[in-house]
């Protein structure tokens, strides 16, 4: 579990809250912790099971934490961990399992950019060394004390941590000094009154080192903050310069781009692949030098470095447009990693420029490129892109054919970025939507230098799934992924303008998730049986091409189910809290590609172990 998923400790709830919280919004497996009301110091498991909530006894020694028994730990952290990781572990005394899958998050106690979360004392110390100056700092929550909180600060090129306490009352002091009612009044204190160290050390708060994780649903407002900030250049364009900044810590080796029978392969002579990431052809001719090589990547999201951990993502290649000459060696590649799906990005020409040569044969055509013969099967026309069907076999195994789908987006601008995100959402819906009826290998993504466009359709994809998979509570950090993406590929997402783009996007697909929550949420209020009967591609033979043809309908007319959320048939079953039900059924199958209403899917890993489980106690509900 990553450092940035901890945020399921609630510092100020009690049983009722918990239960409350869970059931309207959590899922099966939900879970959160909290302080124990009726023993103070010790803290209470709280986790959704069907309609019911379980509450669960965790002790503090003062020495350790465990469940009144099994596993003891030294964190609260490393304890809620141990028991997400190992399913199975817990169980009641009938030996039901008790499964931790997904933290319900608590509201961060301030948007202050520079409020760090669970950000651990090692990794504040590492960020504002590596990115940090003098007078820089940031506020934590603590980990060895659920509740209060931490400020970081960079003092003569050493990190000096300070408690920051919380009483009962919700008022802030640093070591029983000046109280607070909150803590952006506590820091612009200290911002103007410098603190004394024991030691003697002036402790001065110049600049904060701002956060660029948030958690998904709070996302208008990080979009707001970051528009406002804009006019003093600590916005937008201030997460981006530093993205650029960071990018020198990329020069990895491009050996293979540059050498002299690779040159004319490139597009652009300083677009070159990472060695260590490249696409390497296979079944050449060795003999002929280069005969390996192609201007494409393999971008392979990193779970653990985005704090995901629990989620699956698919893997991108990300290309150039093609050159004459480089044609056969893109087919070759396509059929070589079993890729059934290309995205196409960009106008074969914008401005009376080439961007791409055209690849593919006409409607109804075949045409050989290369060992590769591609049939253009059918193309279909809606208002942003053309989706083509095609099939590819290799001339020497022909018994070998397979269907091919590619998505030529048409109407990204020569310049800028697209007004409305819309489109771009409808055509990365509708994309996968198709992806996942596939069993296949990469998407393949270009536009025409393979970075720009293309990096910026891959970030936002890669963050919807994690929504998708996680659900509106999870944590995102735009910023974060572009920066793994561009370890893998040299300059994905090229401009400000871009970088600002995912953050519209992401924004405009949480906004139009919470709608279709608020829908059925009042749906589930009447008591109005709500049944979810997506059209499938499968309801026209499985075909993608002839699902798109017989409708189409733009993004958020109908609401999309929401993310992370599984629609299950919950059997009635009363609570501590009260009597709910749910009607909400789901039909498995795959959404009709044209319906534009994005249907999403919670698929989570489910962990499993084989050590012996513990039965710990249940506690009372407040």
């Amino acid at each position: 579990m990553g450092s940035t998923s901890r945020r399921w400790f609630h510092p100020n709830i009690n049983g009722g809250d918990a239960e409350t919280l869970l059931l309207d919004r959590g899922i099966h497996g939900s879970f959160l912790a909290r302080p124990s009301k009726s023993n103070p110091g010790d803290f209470t498991l709280s986790v959704r099971r069907g309609e019911e909530v379980t509450h669960i006894k965790i002790q503090n020694t003062g020495d350790f934490y465990d469940l009144y028994g099994g596993e003891k730990f030294a964190t609260l952290a490393e304890l809620v961990q141990f028991y997400t990781e190992k399913h199975g572990q817990l169980r009641e005394i009938n030996g039901e399992v008790i499964e931790l899958k997904f933290p319900l998050n608590c509201a961060d106690p301030t948007s202050e950019r520079w409020f760090h979360g669970h950000t651990s004392g090692r990794q504040a110390e590492a960020l504002l060394m590596e990115r940090g100056k003098n007078g820089s700092f940031l506020v934590r929550q603590s980990l060895s004390k659920p509740g209060d909180f931490v400020l970081s600060v960079r003092c003569d090129d050493k990190i000096i941590h300070i408690m920051i306490r919380r009483s009962e009352n919700d008022r802030y002091d640093i070591g029983g000094g000046q109280k607070f009612d909150s803590l952006s009044e506590l820091i612009d204190h200290y911002k103007h009154n410098a603190m004394v160290e024991s030691t003697g050390s002036v402790v001065y708060l110049k600049q904060p080192y701002n956060v660029t994780r948030i958690n998904a649903a709070m996302i208008d407002k990080r979009v707001k903050e970051l528009h406002q900030s804009d006019t003093s250049k600590a916005g937008f364009w201030e997460e981006f310069e530093t993205l650029q900044q960071q990018e020198c810590k990329h020069l990895f080796s491009r050996k293979e781009g540059a050498k002299p029978e690779n040159k004319q392969k490139n597009r652009y002579k300083n677009i070159l692949p990472f060695d260590h990431t490249r696409v390497i052809l296979k079944d050449v001719d060795t003999s002929v030098s280069g005969s390996d090589y192609i201007n494409a990547n393999y971008i392979k999201p990193d779970m653990e470095e985005l704090g995901g951990g629990l989620w699956k993502s698919k893997v991108y290649i990300s290309t150039q447009g093609c050159l004459p000459h480089t044609v056969p060696d893109f087919w070759r590649m396509v059929y070589q990693e079993n890729s059934r799906v290309i995205v196409m990005t960009t106008k074969e020409v914008e401005r009376g420029r080439s961007k791409c040569i055209r690849y593919w044969p006409a409607p109804g055509e075949s045409k050989e490129f290369g060992n590769y013969t591609v049939q253009n099967m059918k193309e279909n026309e809606s208002r942003d892109y053309t989706l083509r069907e095609f099939k590819l076999s290799k001339n020497s195994d022909t018994a070998n054919e397979r269907i091919v789908y590619h998505y030529h987006f048409k109407v990204w601008p020569d310049h800028g970025v697209p007004s409305d995100p819309g489109g771009v959402l409808n055509f990365l819906h509708d994309i996968n939507e198709c992806y996942r009826t596939l069993h296949c290998g990469p998407v393949v993504v270009h536009c025409s230098a393979g970075i720009g466009r293309s990096g910026t359709f891959i970030v936002i994809d890669i963050i919807l799934d994690i929504i998708r998979q996680q659900g509106l509570d999870c944590e995102i950090d735009i910023q974060k992924t572009i920066q793994m993406v561009r370890s893998q590929r040299s300059g994905m997402v090229q401009t400000e303008a871009q970088y600002q783009f995912v953050y519209v996007a992401v924004k405009h697909h949480i906004e139009t998730l919470t709608k279709r929550m608020e829908a059925e949420q009042m749906n589930k209020g009447k008591g109005r049986e709500y049944i979810n009967t997506r059209q499938t591609s499968e309801a026209v033979g499985g075909d993608p091409v002839a699902a798109l043809a017989k409708m189409r309908s733009p993004f958020g007319s109908l609401p999309p189910s929401p993310g992370g959320v599984m629609l299950h048939s919950l059997p009635t079953t009363p609570t501590s809290a009260g009597s709910r039900s749910s009607s909400l059924t789901s039909h498995p199958g795959t959404p009709n590609l044209s319906s534009r209403g994005a249907i999403y899917e919670n698929t989570n890993n489910v962990y499993s172990s084989r050590s012996a489980p513990h039965t710990p106690q249940l506690a009372p509900r407040r």
